[in-house]
């Protein structure tokens, strides 16, 4: 792949979701993003970036997290790496069932999938990549 057109490391605690935010606001107004998918976009990298301080970096502030934005044509793909070890997202409980819409986990993987045109996984030998696709 080819270099990032945006970049962002942030070390793994959750009051840097701020500058996570700042971030994609910065880039989708760049990019001229409709507010509809702007607002998408900041809740689905937010969710990602998210899990990856607390589930993949077990908010160890000696491991990063890596934000990269790659823009080809209309398309826009976004990679947020951690350090973790990586997971199976088919074990993640379906927050729409009715037993699970009172527990807090497996919104975040929800949403990314609502706002987004694509989402998948990576898993590295350095940690575990989220991928998340937007048409712009």
């Amino acid at each position: 792949m080819t270099e990032p057109r945006y970049y962002l490391e942030i070390e793994s605690t959750p009051n840097n979701l701020i500058t996570v935010e700042e971030f994609v606001n910065f880039f989708s107004v760049e990019l001229g993003l409709e507010l509809e998918k702007m607002n998408g976009l900041l809740l689905a990298v937010t969710e990602a970036t998210t899990n990856a301080i607390i589930h993949g970096n077990k908010n160890n502030k000696l491991k990063l997290v890596r934000i990269s934005v790659f823009v080809d044509g209309s398309n826009l793909t976004i990679i947020i790496k951690d350090e973790g070890k990586g997971f199976d997202p088919s074990i993640v409980p379906d927050p729409t069932d009715p037993e699970n819409l009172l527990k807090d986990s497996g919104r975040g993987l929800y949403l990314m999938r609502i706002y987004m045109d694509g989402l998948s996984y990576n898993q590295t030998p350095e940690g575990t990549e989220t991928i998340l696709k937007l048409k712009i």
